[in-house]
């Protein structure tokens, strides 16, 4: 899917402001992550990758 094309989400614990959040985009092979004030450069994992970083965070 191109990038602009996907459905980028927030946390609700974001700033109404968009400033200094961070978006996550899911996709059945991928998983995408940028900056929400500067989105052209991103991050791009799979899916196995991001829930094990999920896991790492808690």
């Amino acid at each position: 899917m191109h990038p602009e094309a996907r459905q980028w989400r927030k946390s609700s614990y974001s700033g109404g402001a968009n400033t200094e959040c961070v978006e996550v985009a899911f996709e059945p092979v991928s998983v995408g992550v940028r900056d929400s004030k500067n989105t052209a450069p991103r991050l791009t994992f799979s899916p196995t990758a991001w829930r094990a970083f999920l896991e790492g965070t808690r």
